[in-house]
């Protein structure tokens, strides 16, 4: 299935915790492609915090956007685990449709999530 929204990385990289992290500081440059193909902007991937497992907090600079502030966390439930993303952020222009579009991406994540590890509430 195409992406909804793909990340480039530098090649190697599979997850986050292959590259070295100064808080604050950008891992690397990335580009933003919708369905996979169409440039849509770049990312400096920024992690604020990250605890493997728990999650990580993302305050990443990135075209179209003001202000960008992810935070993921990973808590046991039942006998698996609950995934909450809190996004705060300001579109640089058509912040309603922008709004839209990240809430039906992170949705999509979300499902793919639940596809790839299960439901086990």
């Amino acid at each position: 299935m195409m992406p909804l929204l793909a990340m480039t990385a530098p090649s190697g990289i599979e997850r986050l915790t292959d590259v070295p992290m100064t808080p604050g500081r950008p891992l690397f440059h990335s580009r933003l492609l919708l369905g996979g193909l169409i440039p849509t902007g770049t990312s400096a991937l920024t992690l604020e915090s990250l605890d493997p497992g728990s999650g990580f907090v993302e305050c990443s600079p990135m075209t179209g956007m003001a202000h960008w502030r992810h935070e993921r966390r990973i808590v046991a439930h039942g006998t698996g685990c609950r995934v909450t993303d809190k996004l705060t952020f300001e579109p640089r222009f058509l912040p309603r449709l922008t709004a839209g579009l990240i809430r039906i991406f992170f949705h999509h994540r979300h499902r793919r999530l639940r596809r790839v590890f299960g439901d086990r509430a």
